[in-house]
């Protein structure tokens, strides 16, 4: 009889220009035992640097820094090859800043106030390939990236249509689930799928439009007035 190896801590390293900061969140991060805090950055100018030496997992970003700032930071690990996750760290619900953070490559974001279990969690779910935005959230961050005028949102709508209609049926029916903010187990319950499938669909999407996170799918579906129809099961 075999038994699975443990999974491997995942390798966090967290940037902040707080020292308070860093040390609480080391201090509540440090006591999981699937969480190894490889190192910490007191700048997103340091991001690049110590990515290249400690090779983490997920990076745990501070958006507003004095000289490289946590979107600039973000935008250049995204940019590279094998980069980590990056959750932001910010004091909005969803600000302009927060928005372009996700569209930039994040992962996600979680509040300064967030308990402690929560920030845990977090961690635990982006290293795992989930997102860390709730359906709340994803929709008011998607409401302010509709913003602008109707010539504006009309152009975005028959963008994302034409996007849209490159995927198969498949595809569609995930991208419009990952569009209402549900897991990939929550997913693969819906559609009648195993995780494993769920994954590799949403992974194909990423793939044929370039993305780099969930929250990009949704806000592609979310133009193209795939959300809707709350059902999601039918087009528009």
């Amino acid at each position: 009889m075999t038994t699975d190896a443990p999974a491997a801590p995942v390798r966090l390293l967290i940037v902040d220009d707080d020292p308070l900061v860093r040390a609480g969140l080391t201090l509540m991060l440090g006591g999981a035992d699937d969480i190894d805090i490889v190192g910490e950055g007191a700048d997103g100018s340091e991001a690049a640097a110590l990515v290249d030496r400690l090779r983490p997992d997920v990076v745990l970003m501070d958006i507003r820094m004095p000289v490289m700032d946590g979107l600039s930071a973000t935008e250049l690990l995204r940019g590279r090859p094998d980069a980590p996750e990056i959750i932001v760290l910010t004091t909005f619900h969803a600000d302009e800043q927060v928005l372009r953070a996700i569209r930039a490559g994040a992962a996600g974001f979680v509040l300064k106030d967030t308990p402690p279990a929560q920030i845990v969690e977090s961690v635990r779910r982006v290293a795992a390939g989930d997102p860390v935005l709730s359906p709340a959230v994803t929709r008011q961050l998607m409401a302010r990236a509709a913003g602008g005028g109707r010539d504006d949102k009309a152009d975005r709508a028959e963008r994302a249509r034409e996007r849209v209609a490159l995927l198969a049926d498949r595809e569609r029916e995930v991208a419009v689930a990952v569009g209402q903010g549900r897991s990939n187990a929550e997913i693969a319950a819906t559609l009648y799928l195993s995780v494993a499938t769920v994954k590799t669909q949403v992974s194909r999407i990423l793939a044929k439009f370039g993305f780099n996170n969930r929250v990009q799918i949704a806000l592609l579906v979310h133009d193209a007035g795939l959300l809707d129809d709350e059902s999601g099961s039918s087009p528009p």
